[in-house]
């Protein structure tokens, strides 16, 4: 079983932010932990930006015409 990116996005980032929080990384590491990082929180971003995108043009009323809706709503 595949782990989808979005998943294997957040997955990583909780690892990182585990190690960050660690007595025993240098600044050399965290640094370069923080980078990933932050590769990983935009990746994830833009896949949830294109999902909730995709789920706006989705949702219908009763009537079933499909409208735009804000998710927060």
């Amino acid at each position: 079983m595949t782990i989808d990116p979005l998943s294997a996005d957040l997955k990583r980032l909780e690892e990182i932010v585990r190690l960050l929080e660690r007595d025993d990384v240098d600044l050399d590491q965290a640094l370069t932990l923080f980078e990933e990082g932050v590769r990983h929180l935009k990746s994830a971003k833009e896949r949830l930006t294109e999902a909730e995108g995709r789920v706006e043009r989705v949702l219908e009323d009763a009537s079933g015409v499909l409208r735009l809706t804000e998710l927060d709503d």
